[in-house]
């Protein structure tokens, strides 16, 4: 029902409203309709005050749609993203000229009529009359902002802005009900300051500020009268009077607003004459919108923020509404990033690879301990251009990143290793561990239905020297193919499985590892940075795994704290068993694979990874305080890394350890710079006895790889291409992974 007085009685707006209702209003020039005749005397013979009445008169008005901006977890700002370029002031930080021009231009009479300017509906009909058509038309400034009100709420969606500007009578006494509400609850001066707030003025700025800095690169408080008057030219259409395209077109439009000034007396006519004689002077800003602006080559982490905003439950229910809160923005979003960390990421990446180079790098850092995202970067930068892309290679598909991760080869034996020490097999482990070999006949699965070697696959490993017996410390070192499929025919594939799961190992698709020989062992499986990161630092945390987090706190335009993810701690494996794996590990920085990646004075570990046909090389490493995970290849899968030059540096063939190692390396170096640091728990692991000569035979350097059966996940055999459009695909499911050096 109509709102009343205390005494009862509807108000003189409200009854002049109702009178309007089913006479004036059958004219239908509210908004400048033109209806024939017999239009116009049908809806006056339906219409009715009850039916008017009817309308509800809670006018819901959104918040508007704002700047976010995201920051590092210094307060640095990252990047400002918005689904509307808008930052709202008070009236009192919006220019008298402003003010005045649009006042002049759109509703002279503002301060002295209602929700609807009688006169102006008159003139409107009059006007309209002669011309036939839509000459002329009569919404209020209050009119306006409801109509304005309407589009907001309907946001990017096409079939709802359609239905808020629609030329329809129903629209249109909608829009006068909810005026005369608007009038009687905010008052003429909030209502101008709303307009100016929520009012487009082409070039992607909405409000009188943002349009204010786009146009004048200054704020809406500064706004002179020249300046003034042709942003409230623009507001009539802003493609027509786009001064960015069409500056004699804007000037035009700019000399009537201010000889309208000049007319109701706001300035005088020598006033506007010297303003109109003034060139626009334009100062233009570029939009400044998005991923792409981020600082120290954060793009990816920028858009990884968004990614886990839209797909996080703790922002909403459905990913619609969580859209919603995204895309209205205002929001201040601290992150997790580590600037320095990320600016050392991003250095070691352009020091040793090109952006226009035939294969990218990844690098991404955790914090032991909290989950946290330090850094996460890429030698190819986040852009549309030439070598450049969006699609982040350091996480998941769901999160923006590649379909399905990439191979990490031998960067998942530790994982293994740690299954075997869990389920009671000593540090001191020996398997006969011969240069080649058939996989196992059978394995034991979680399911009870055995994984079987039904094709007769073998494998072999890195050099025809690597022959056993070896124990587990120097398998490690070397990365052994054989000495872990011994393993794993060991204790079976179910432990790989539980620790694997209790580490957060999923495939770049999201879905669980397969269960088989080459993804439990030799890494064939594709796997994000972010996922080997985060897993590898479960070991410097002493077998507690974390999952996860980017975001540290969210606050509202109007000051509200929104509840954020946590990250989530579990013990994924005993002290021993982990502190066991970073005294294997040790060995490979120290005299193994990864010797090129080692820190100086800091305890540190990692392994190397390098897949079928050096399609994709890996190092992952870590200290008590960082862990990190650095990834080169080929985003499609199609370069196979010999006789390649990366960085402007010739390499015959590419290893884990001659590659993503010293990009690692010098990456945590920058980042731990100033850091303390911290040690690992020793685990004394005696050194195997040394073999007899004669069970080695002479090395030949061969990159051959072991073969598999496909199974339902869609993992394929070595020797099957991937098309270049399967970009980050998943290769060579059933490849050894190989391993790296």
């Amino acid at each position: 029902m109509a709102k009343k007085r205390s005494g009862g009685g509807l108000t003189g707006t409200q009854q002049a409203a109702k009178f309007l209702g089913v006479s004036v209003l059958a004219g239908a020039v509210l908004a400048g309709i033109a209806l024939p005749a017999a239009g116009a005397l049908g809806l006056a013979a339906k219409g009715t005050v009850e039916g008017f009445d009817e309308i509800p008169a809670n006018l819901k008005t959104p918040p508007l749609s704002q700047r976010t901006t995201i920051l590092d977890a210094q307060g640095g700002k990252i990047a400002t993203v918005y689904s509307r370029d808008r930052t709202v002031v008070p009236l009192e930080k919006i220019s008298p000229f402003m003010q005045k021009a649009i006042i002049s231009i759109e509703d002279s009479r503002f301060y002295e009529h209602g929700a609807i300017d009688l006169k102006g509906v008159l003139r409107a009909i009059n006007r309209n009359a002669q011309s036939g058509g839509v000459a002329q038309g009569a919404s209020t400034l209050t009119q306006q902002y409801v109509k304005n009100v309407f589009v907001e709420e309907a946001g990017d969606d096409p079939d709802k802005v359609a239905q808020a500007t629609q030329q329809t009578i129903g629209r249109k006494v909608r829009e006068l009900k909810y005026a005369i509400q608007v009038e009687e609850e905010l008052g003429k001066k909030k209502i101008l300051e709303n307009y100016l707030n929520i009012t487009f003025f082409g070039q992607q700025a909405y409000g009188i500020e943002s349009a204010s800095q786009r146009y004048f690169s200054k704020h809406a408080s500064e706004l002179t009268v020249e300046e003034a008057a042709m942003l409230a030219g623009i507001v009539q259409s802003p493609s027509r009077y786009d001064p960015v395209n069409d500056a004699q077109e804007a000037t035009k439009r700019r000399n009537v607003v201010l000889q309208r000034m000049a007319d109701l007396k706001h300035i005088t006519q020598a006033e506007a004459d010297r303003a109109k004689a003034s060139p626009l002077k334009l100062k233009v800003s570029k939009p400044k919108n998005g991923c792409i602006t981020a600082v120290s080559g954060a793009g990816f982490f920028c858009d990884y923020v968004k990614q886990v905003f839209l797909s996080d439950p703790v922002f909403g229910k459905t990913r619609e509404e969580r859209a919603k809160i995204w895309n209205q923005g205002g929001l201040t979003v601290r992150t997790t990033l580590d600037p320095q960390a990320q600016e050392a990421a991003q250095q070691s990446l352009k020091d040793h690879v090109n952006q226009d180079d035939k294969v990218a790098a990844a690098v991404t850092m955790v914090e032991p301990g909290t989950g946290k995202v330090l850094a996460m970067g890429q030698s190819k930068p986040y852009g549309f251009g030439e070598h450049e892309t969006t699609i982040n290679y350091s996480v998941n598909k769901k999160q923006g990143g590649s379909n399905f991760g990439f191979p990490v080869g031998s960067t998942f034996k530790p994982f293994l290793a740690a299954a075997a020490l869990e389920q009671g097999r000593p540090p001191t482990q020996v398997y006969s561990a011969p240069y080649e070999m058939p996989y196992p006949a059978s394995i034991p699965t979680c399911s009870g239905n055995p994984w079987v070697n039904d094709g007769g696959y073998r494998l072999e490993n890195e050099n025809e020297s690597e022959v056993g017996p070896y124990a587990l410390k120097e398998a490690m070192a070397k990365s052994v193919n054989t000495y872990f499929v011994q393993m794993i025919q060991d204790i079976g594939l179910c432990p790989v499985v539980d620790v694997t799961d209790k580490m957060g190992v999923v495939q770049g698709n999201g879905k669980k590892l397969p269960v088989s020989p080459s993804a439990l062992t030799l890494g064939s499986t594709g796997i994000s940075p972010l996922t080997m990161a985060t897993a590898y630092a479960a070991f410097a945390n002493r077998g507690t795994y974390c999952t996860p987090t980017a975001i540290e706190s969210i606050k509202t335009a109007d000051g509200r704290k929104l509840d954020v993810p946590q990250s989530s701690c579990s013990k994924a494996m005993t002290e021993r068993t982990a502190d066991t794996i970073n005294s294997l590990l040790r060995g490979v920085v120290d005299s193994g694979t990864g010797q090129q990646a080692g820190l100086t004075g800091r305890d540190n570990a990692g392994k190397t990874g390098t897949t079928d046909e050096r399609k994709n090389a890996w190092f992952v490493g870590y200290t008590p305080n960082l862990s990190g995970a650095v990834w080169v290849g080929s985003a499609s899968q199609q370069v196979s890394m010999e006789n390649i030059t990366i960085g402007g540096v010739y390499h015959a063939k590419v290893f884990g350890g001659q590659v993503p190692g010293p990009i690692w390396k010098d990456a945590m170096t920058g980042a731990l710079d100033g850091k303390p640091a911290g040690q690992f728990v020793r685990v004394d692991i005696p050194d195997a006895q040394p073999k007899d000569p004669k069970d080695r035979d002479r090395g030949r350097d061969r990159d051959r790889r072991g073969d598999d059966k496909p199974d339902d996940d869609g993992n394929i055999f070595p020797d099957i291409q991937l098309p270049p459009d399967l970009i980050g695909g998943q290769r060579g499911g059933q490849g050894n992974g190989g391993r790296g050096r």
